[in-house]
């Protein structure tokens, strides 16, 4: 299975926002989930089971950091890639080690959505390649 056929959940209350990143998913090949918060996100994860998590992290209600810890607990061994939206930092993508904040991949809100497919694209790439460490 390529990336190209990969499902994908975003989750953000900012409706402008995620309209936007959907489409450059969609735009990518990618299967779209999509929901406006953290209890409706982790819903729509148990109903899709997405192979990648974009969770926005200041929400009302659940917020970002409760969601994306949910998700890994209710995941088991079957975890997705979980993506963090944060506009607490600029800068380039991190990579962590261990999960911070329920996410091992944290993408400052800024960053332009193709290069939010393009990054997915790369950690799916590196995920079905075998390893699923991200160094």
């Amino acid at each position: 299975m390529g990336p190209s056929a990969a499902t994908i959940l975003l989750i953000d209350d900012d409706a402008f926002f995620l309209k936007v990143l959907s489409e450059a998913f969609s735009g990518s090949g990618f299967t779209v989930f999509t929901a406006s918060d953290g209890n409706a996100g982790v819903k729509a994860y148990l109903e899709n089971r997405p192979q990648v998590v974009v969770c926005d992290l200041v929400m009302p209600g659940m917020g970002g950091v409760s969601t994306c810890m949910t998700i890994r607990k209710l995941a088991g061994d079957n975890e997705p890639i979980i993506a963090l939206l944060t506009s607490m930092f600029k800068g380039p993508p991190r990579m962590l080690e261990s999960p911070e904040m329920g996410a091992r991949i944290h993408i400052p809100k800024s960053t332009h959505p193709l290069n939010v497919v393009v990054l997915v694209e790369q950690l799916l790439a590196r995920q079905s390649g075998g390893s699923p460490r991200v160094d």
